[in-house]
């Protein structure tokens, strides 16, 4: 299975002290910068978190189609939108262009969202579940909706008054071939995971898992990827499926590396309540690193999965994290089989 790397970024933006990410702008531009520093060092992706109402990335397609332009090899994500407020046709006609310009690299990542700081913030959008519905009935309806849109599905009646009395229905414009491929579902249980499965989506599974057993976070992680794989192979796809899973790693290789993530070395998973349910969060790696390519060699579902995505801490800058992902890839990645694109077959 051939490893691939990618970078996700939060997009946070605060103007605080040693934030170097003050305002929106600064989020943007800066993650274009280091979607190129990326793609020099040889990682294989670029993914973005989508947040609304928040001093974050919201708005995810504008950010691709530029982070497209400036590029030519690295893969484009998100991880994830939310789907609950998207409108699923207009969504189609953005994800369609921003392929077509990327030269068909873009890796979407959607999912039901996680909680916000906004109370009822889809509903703000328009977006409301009808009465016998719920969030992830919505969501899921909605992803139904986009995936047949993308698949070049009719979607809409023709009017016969414009289109020379020929009736009919239309699809949604422009396509972009092979998108439909590159959907990626966010889950967080087995169950979702299994769906995902059966729905011919790629899996992202989730930084918390709320089938808390006692057992650690990346071989619970594993079962769930497990199941994934079982329930495609019993849907009877005709492709192999991406499976990606995310982690913090941060290598201490300088003084300023010392100061700032000095004291994360707990290495332990956290469990806690998420929205009534008992979850494990994943922990972070933090440390040497010779260290911290031993640690991930072992760690289950990194083995498992055949992407895997570093979240960075973004409000540092680009020159300090594009410096934490070459160490990444030079003194780490290679210990769980990750090979630089050139040097691949």
């Amino acid at each position: 299975m051939e490893k691939r790397i990618g970078f996700l970024s939060f997009g946070h933006w605060q103007p605080i002290p040693g934030s170097l990410v003050r305002t929106g702008r600064d989020a943007l531009v800066q993650s274009i910068e280091l979607a190129v520093a990326a793609e020099e060092l040889g990682l294989d992706g670029a993914y973005v978190r989508v947040h609304h109402f928040a001093r974050q990335l919201a708005s995810p397609f504008p950010l691709l189609s530029a982070m497209a332009a400036r590029t030519s090899r690295i893969e484009l994500g998100t991880g994830v939108i939310d789907m609950r407020y998207e409108n699923p046709l207009y969504m189609a006609e953005e994800a369609a262009a921003a392929d077509l310009i990327s030269g068909g690299r873009l890796q979407l990542g959607v999912s039901r969202g996680s909680p916000e700081t906004a109370l009822r913030g889809s509903e703000a959008f328009g977006y409301v579940p009808g009465p016998d519905s719920s969030d992830a009935e919505l969501a899921r309806q909605k992803t139904a909706l986009f995936l047949a849109a993308i698949s070049g599905q009719p979607v809409v009646d023709a009017d016969p008054r414009m289109t020379g009395g020929m009736a009919g229905k239309l699809a949604v414009q422009p396509q972009s071939p092979g998108l439909a491929e590159r959907i990626w579902w966010g889950s967080g249980t087995f169950a979702t995971a299994e769906w995902t499965a059966q729905q011919g989506l790629n899996l992202m599974s989730s930084t918390l898992l709320s089938e808390e057993t006692g057992v650690p976070f990346d071989q619970l992680q594993a079962e769930q990827i497990a199941r994934y794989r079982a329930a495609w192979a019993a849907a009877g796809w005709d492709r192999e499926p991406r499976v990606s899973v995310s982690r913090s790693v941060l290598p201490i290789v300088s003084d300023l590396d010392r100061q700032y993530f000095g004291s994360d070395r707990d290495g332990e998973d956290q469990v806690g309540i998420l929205e009534g349910v008992r979850a494990r969060f994943g922990k972070s790696y933090t440390g040497e690193p010779d260290q911290l390519a031993e640690e991930l060699a072992k760690d289950t579902a990194v083995q498992e999965a055949d992407t895997l995505l570093l979240t960075v801490p973004n409000m540092l800058g680009v020159e300090y994290n594009a410096s934490l992902l070459e160490t990444v890839v030079r003194h780490v990645a290679p210990a769980i089989g990750w090979i630089h694109p050139d040097q691949r077959g």
